[in-house]
């Protein structure tokens, strides 16, 4: 029991004066190292510490053999107080609010229902500042020493937040004492408030004193209502316990035995199953209060159940866990259930929002996990963060076990040191680094050729320039003479590391995560990969970065292959494809992990753009509504500019050959393209070569399946022989659904023009059946199969046979063609009589003769039992002649025309570039 003159002491210790602290923030320079004058260190002490230095003064002060006359009862008190022991070990549970978790008085009331509902044996709870107090204490300070008269207001609005989450939590005495202690707090903040004021300056000591106030506050209100629901209850100002040694490094150490010894020494006077304790704030070995700087907290509750030898230690946050990346960035992220103490390590120093590394530290040393919970949503069961136990080493074998997140840092710059007179110099990498010590700037990552011909590290954008001065300086000699050729800047970079548990030893780890980011076409500039195996470090571009995260978190955790697509020509085939896409959508997220959206779709006068994703189920009154002129480059720019979608396909549905020019340059810049239209690979032939050599070099996909046979494998049938080392030696084949139609149905005493105008009118023939009776399309189709099978020709080398009547060419429509040609059946007729007097029929068709390396394009008859004379309606038929198939041709047969064949070709070349950016096959 403490004696009245202890009491005397305690009341009577003076409260430093605003003249005081003015001589001490007039002089920030003499006080860095806080010298021990009693009066300037009692006034940044918590109340307790002063009071025990008043007393054990006043004890000095007196003559102990006259003035103490302690009774028995009173030293067996002391005794028993002295002898309760801290009880140690698994009993203890430590949680850590947040101050969005007590941020107003009803989330004060759930935390408590938390604590209490916590059947731990013994509890501590660390809680943060309510939310925005920190900040709004930070504040205060910065308004005092710029001689802002509003601080006084802003620290009424202080003193008004928690008069009214007192007034709304506690009654009676509890209310009356944390208002008592509430105003003589703000008082005392006044007047060294008014002092920083005055001197247009804060120490840092008065600066921590100050903003270390709202963990006080908000610990004492929630112990007030854990007592007024029966649950005894003590609060602990933990500067009284936590003591820290500053560094260098704007960090603090914490001195655990010291720390561990106040610790006994607070319960044997405080003695309780709950304790509230407050987060952020500590004391230096002298004392002096300071704080346990970013994620304070955090790192409170790590060092607290250290100290403890807790059973756990649970974080409460506003988020369910720890993610598999950013969800603000990868919307398929996922919770992790497990993450190693290395794991967290390392997602916590590249960027997640997890833990700060530090706060790992503590708790690692003694295997103490700790919890990662939602505050607000309590069924979630957070993710854990432990030591690795041997059965999941065991049976992690996916990759996915492996590797356990991704974590990105933006705003950096890389910087390349490389000469060849580094090689094998002692000291240069040391003379590189201490240039950059020497302006303070932080190395994120550094990546050294085994070569030593250069080094490359990463340091944060906004330092780039100091440490490229500084090498240019420390370096100047060097580079004069040539031994070092440059020390090169590159800017806008990001970092994307992947994190996990022995990921780098496992075989296809490193492999897959580059992979994926070949296929979606990101350029890695520089690679760092520690002998901990913890995580594999690349550098991209800063416009790649979310692409980069996207792509390598599909495929790690098999969330959708997204996929951008941008649709242009929304007519009969276009439109086809869109009402099929709309079909299947469902079907190919939920059973195939595809998911296709469209972001544009534009025509030759409007253009419809999306953020999310075109609905497909009204896209024709969207367009009408909210459509806008047409603009191909600012449409392929919004397509392909939606980081978040890593991978991005054109559809080309017209047969513009403007359109088709522009193929180069999309490809290049990693945007895949389909296509049914034949001008880009049926026009010039350098150019041909030029696509397709560029196809072969990078990872971006160029198919036009349906370009040849509408939605028959024809491409794909004759890529296969020559891959797998067949020998074309000729191709035949009806390649044209409208001529096939024409000539299956010319037969009897049908005339030509009747079945001519039979196929418009059924919609089989473009709007002037010139275009398919001039055998152009059908020359296209020949000259693409001739170029795939390694003839070098230009569509000019192919002969065509033109069934247009030569007087009929220069016809001024349609309509007039029409009209006129049934002047020209009896050729026709004759035709057909001259072919069924020798038992056979008239075929339309393109060839390709790979032993006399030409091509052609011409009407021939064939026998009745030819495969070519079986067809009907639209069907195309091609027969493949190769070494293995020389005997009997390898046939391919079926429809070669309609809308909803072609959409399903084109359809069919979007799902296969889908399994080849990582989708299941």
């Amino acid at each position: 029991m403490a004696s009245p003159s202890a009491s005397i002491s305690c009341r009577s210790s003076p409260l430093v004066s605003p003249h005081a602290l003015l001589r001490e923030a007039e002089e920030p320079r003499k006080r860095s190292h806080f010298p021990p004058s009693r009066r300037s260190v009692l006034s940044l002490l918590p109340r307790s510490h002063a009071c025990r230095v008043g007393v054990s003064s006043s004890l000095r002060r007196r003559d102990l053999s006259k003035t103490i006359h302690a009774s028995v009862t009173d030293v067996s008190v002391d005794r028993a107080k002295e002898e309760v022991q801290l009880p140690k070990g698994e009993t203890w549970s430590v949680h850590k609010f947040g101050g969005t978790c007590v941020g107003n008085s009803q989330r004060i009331k759930n935390v408590a229902n938390i604590i209490m509902n916590d059947d731990s044996e013994r509890k501590l709870v660390v809680v943060s500042a309510m939310s925005k107090v920190t900040d709004m204490m930070f504040d205060l300070i910065i308004k005092a020493q710029s001689r802002d008269d509003t601080y006084v207001f802003a620290l009424d609005n202080v003193l008004e937040k928690h008069r009214s989450t007192a007034l709304d939590l506690l009654e009676g005495s509890d209310l009356a004492t944390f208002l008592s202690q509430l105003d003589g707090d703000i008082n005392n903040l006044k007047a060294m408030l008014r002092a920083i004021y005055i001197a247009g300056h804060a120490t840092e000591s008065f600066t921590d004193f100050v903003v270390g106030h709202g963990e006080l506050w908000s610990a004492q209100l929630l112990s007030f209502v854990i007592k007024k629901n029966g649950v005894d209850c003590k609060w602990m100002d933990t500067r009284e316990v936590l003591i820290v040694c500053p560094t260098n490094s704007n960090q603090v150490d914490p001195d655990f035995p010291e720390s561990e010894r106040r610790l006994e020494k607070w319960y044997s006077q405080n003695p309780s199953k709950t304790i509230i304790a407050t987060g952020f704030i500590a004391s230096t070995p002298y004392n002096i209060p300071t704080t346990l700087k970013r994620d304070g907290s955090d790192f409170s509750a790590a060092i607290m159940g250290a100290l403890l030898r807790a059973g756990q230690v649970t974080i409460w946050t506003d988020v369910d866990g720890v993610y598999s990346a950013d969800p603000r960035k990868v919307g398929e992220a996922v919770i992790l259930k497990t993450l190693s103490y290395q794991e967290a390590w390392e997602m916590s120093y590249f960027g997640a929002n997890v833990l700060h590394p530090r706060t790992i530290i503590p708790v690692m040393r003694y295997d103490i996990p700790i919890v990662i919970r939602n505050i607000f949503n309590l069924s979630a069961p957070g993710t854990k963060i432990c030591r690795p136990s041997v059965s999941e080493d065991e049976d992690s074998h996916k990759l996915e076990s492996y590797v356990k997140g991704f974590a990105t840092i933006d705003n950096l710059a890389l910087v390349n040191v490389e000469g060849t007179g580094m090689a094998g110099v002692p000291g240069t990498a040391s003379a590189i680094f201490g240039a950059v010590k020497d302006v303070g700037a932080n190395v994120i990552m550094i990546s050294q050729a085994s070569s030593e011909h250069s080094v490359c590290f990463a340091v944060p954008e906004k330092e780039v320039e100091a440490v490229a001065e500084a090498l240019q300086s420390r370096f100047r000699q060097a580079l004069h003479a040539g031994r070092l050729s440059k020390v090169q800047v590159i800017p806008n970079c990001s970092i994307l590391a992947a994190v996990g548990q022995k990921m780098a030893s496992t075989p296809g780890v490193s492999a897959t995560l580059f992979n994926a980011l070949a296929k979606a076409n990101i350029n890695v500039r520089a690679i760092a990969q520690g002998c901990s195996e913890y995580n594999i470090t690349v550098v991209v571009m800063r416009d790649d970065c979310i692409r980069a995260l996207r792509a390598v978190h599909s495929r790690f955790y098999l969330s959708r292959t997204t996929i951008a697509m941008g649709i242009i020509g929304p007519g009969l085939i276009g439109s086809t494809l869109l009402e099929q896409l709309k079909d299947q959508a469902a079907v190919l997220k939920e059973e195939f992990n595809i998911d296709l959206r469209v972001m544009g779709i534009t025509g030759s006068g409007s253009m419809l753009l999306s953020e999310a994703g075109i609905d497909l189920s009204k896209w024709k009154e969207l367009l009408k509504e909210q459509g806008e002129v047409a603009d191909l480059e600012k449409f392929v720019q919004h397509v392909h500019g939606n980081g978040f979608i890593p991978n991005t396909v054109l559809v080309d549905c017209t047969a513009d050959s403007v359109v088709a020019s522009h193929y180069y340059n999309w490809l290049r810049r990693g945007i895949h393209v389909i296509t049914p239209n034949k001008k880009a690979n049926s026009g010039p032939l350098d150019q041909y070569l030029q696509l397709r050599a560029l196809q072969r070099q990078s990872y971006t996909h160029y198919f036009y399946e349906a370009t040849v046979g509408a939605g028959l494998p024809i491409v794909s049938t004759l890529r296969g022989l020559l891959e797998t080392g067949d020998k074309i030696l000729r191709i035949e084949g009806i390649f044209s659904g409208t001529l096939s139609y024409i000539f299956n149905n010319f037969i009897g005493k049908r005339s030509f023009s009747e079945v001519v105008a039979e196929a418009k009118q059924a919609g089989y023939t473009e709007p002037d059946p010139r275009d398919d009776l001039s055998g152009t399309d059908v020359q296209r189709k020949v000259i693409i199969l001739a170029r795939e099978s390694g003839l070098k020709l230009e569509l000019s080398d192919i002969p065509v046979d033109n069934l247009v009547p030569e007087p009929l060419r220069t016809s001024a429509s349609a309509e007039e063609f029409m009209e006129k040609l049934p002047q020209f059946d009896q050729e026709w007729t004759t035709k057909l009589e001259e072919a069924e007097a020798a038992g056979k029929v008239l075929r339309y068709v393109g060839v390709v003769d790979l032993l006399k390396h030409r091509g052609a394009v011409e009407q021939r008859t064939y026998k009745k039992d030819h495969p070519f004379a079986q067809l009907s309606g639209t069907d195309n038929i091609i027969a493949f002649t190769t070494t293995r198939y020389r005997e009997q041709p390898l046939i391919v047969r079926g429809p070669g025309a309609g809308a909803q064949v072609t959409a399903g070709g084109i359809f069919s070349d979007i799902l296969r570039l889908a399994s080849y950016l990582g989708a299941p096959s």
